[in-house]
């Protein structure tokens, strides 16, 4: 496992219950400011091994981003089940709900 796939497995791990971070702010915080597609991908292979709360991760714009409409739905369940609003739209009010960290 590289150095950067650890340090993003450790932040989103540590995001707390009814809080949220984006794909782009964990690659920040991981080091590689233009990685958040690789953050992506750690969330699609390492969410079940390492029981990460991938439900946690949302896009910039504070939406959503699971195409499929059953995965989608579940990430909505998740969130409210933790005190999340979330508009009908996907949203999530990042000012809100975003965690805020030293970047």
């Amino acid at each position: 496992m590289t150095p950067f796939t650890e340090k993003v497995i450790a932040i989103i791990c540590a995001i707390p219950e009814g809080q949220v971070m984006t794909y782009g702010q964990i690659a920040r915080l991981a080091g590689s400011p233009r990685a958040a597609r690789q953050v992506v991908r750690v969330l699609h292979a390492m969410s079940k091994k390492h029981r990460l709360p991938w439900h946690r991760v949302v896009n910039a714009r504070g939406e959503i981003a699971i195409q499929d409409a059953e995965g989608a739905e579940l990430q909505r369940f998740l969130l409210v089940s933790e005190g999340i609003d979330i508009s009908e739209g996907g949203l999530v009010v990042l000012e809100q709900y975003q965690l805020a960290t030293k970047e």
